[in-house]
């Protein structure tokens, strides 16, 4: 960065402001998905880092097999655009959904997640508006102990109570094993494949996640696609996790000083509004300051952000504009309506976030 393009920012749009580097984000594109071709999976990015129609078919032109959204919301924001091949990797529960879903279903490819038998109660209700039979994969709880069933004999159970259900395809499974737990994921598999098989059902669709896991894409034997999404931008948590570099990230927020009011400490006009109190996973500080990485910004006000500068051998002045790397991308984004796009030292406009805020 040359201080005429931080300049120029902090002129234009004003700080704090979201900037991404689309030379980067178009090599993070291409890198990953030459990295689920030589895996032998289809990739299917998880659009809720970048939450943008635009961004989402440059990874479909790049050969992505449709997208993960997380919310129906997002999905409904991706179908408007012409995308078709979506899969809502969350349970989804209660008849409004329902009456959206299959008018989803109608316009796009719709694959949904589930993992309990009042969800799949609802689904036929949505593949009835729709007209059309709608796939539904079982999501499976690997480890991380967050949604999913936690063993294989609920896997199978949910998938013969799909394939009874009108209207409903069992299409698969869904699992996003922790990063040391593939070997119990192939297990968990292996053993729900072949339940399911004894049924006569077999599964077309067996969808792996996420970032943090690109170290291990194609390493479930069985496995036909995977669900990165972070890596369009990445962000500290991604460095930590050892699947991305600095020069990998894409997304930086360009904030000012806006005080030093003390030898040791300063103020920065991006708060927990901008940065959010993500800490991603216990890192140190909340975001990485490009110019001062020995600085730390070590807590927030709405719009303050505290900087701790006892351990920094360079000093940012009142005025200074500094480039942060998030510690989670995909909720800083989630607060921005835009974000400035740029190709080396040039501005070339702003992206919408077009998806942004649809939380159900």
């Amino acid at each position: 960065m040359t201080t005429s393009l931080a300049a120029k920012i902090a002129r234009d749009y004003g700080t704090p402001a979201a900037v991404i580097d689309m030379d980067r984000v178009e090599r993070n594109i291409a890198r990953i998905q030459a990295a689920c071709d030589a895996a032998g999976v289809a990739n299917r990015p998880h659009i809720k880092t970048h939450k943008s129609p635009m961004l989402a078919k440059m990874q479909i032109a790049a050969g992505a097999k449709g997208i993960t959204c997380q919310k129906l919301g997002e999905a409904e924001v991706m179908a408007d655009a012409g995308i078709d091949d979506i899969l809502i990797s969350y349970n989804l529960i209660g008849e409004e959904k329902m009456t959206r879903l299959g008018a989803l279903q109608a316009k796009a490819h719709m694959t949904v997640a589930v993992d309990n038998s009042v969800v799949i109660a609802g689904l036929p209700q949505a593949a009835a508006i729709s007209g059309r039979p709608l796939s539904v994969v079982v999501e499976c709880d690997t480890g991380r102990k967050r949604a999913g069933v936690e063993t294989p004999a609920e896997a199978i159970a949910l998938a013969r109570e799909i394939a009874a259900s009108k209207g409903l395809q069992f299409t698969g499974f869904m699992l996003y094993p922790t990063e040391t737990g593939w070997a119990e994921a192939q297990k968990f598999y292996d053993e729900a494949l072949a339940g399911v098989r004894a049924h006569g059902l077999g599964p077309t669709m067996v969808s792996t996640g996420g970032t943090p896991n690109l170290k291990n894409v194609g390493k479930l034997k069985g496995a036909t696609e995977h669900r990165p999404g972070t890596y369009i931008y990445n962000d500290r948590m991604q460095v930590a996790a050892g699947v991305a570099g600095w020069d990998d990230c894409a997304l930086n927020i360009y904030s000012t000083v806006v005080s030093r009011a003390g030898p040791d400490r300063g103020i920065l006009d991006a708060g927990s509004k901008t940065l959010t109190s993500d800490t991603g996973g216990g890192l140190d500080g909340h975001g990485l300051i490009l110019e001062h990485p020995e600085a730390k910004i070590a807590r927030f006000a709405e719009e303050h952000g505290f900087l701790d500068l006892t351990r920094s051998n360079t000093r940012p002045n009142v005025g200074d504009v500094v480039r942060i790397v998030p510690n989670h991308v995909c909720v800083v984004v989630n607060m921005m309506d835009e974000v400035v796009m740029v190709r080396g030292d040039e501005i070339i406009g702003t992206l919408p976030v077009a998806a942004r805020g649809k939380l159900r």
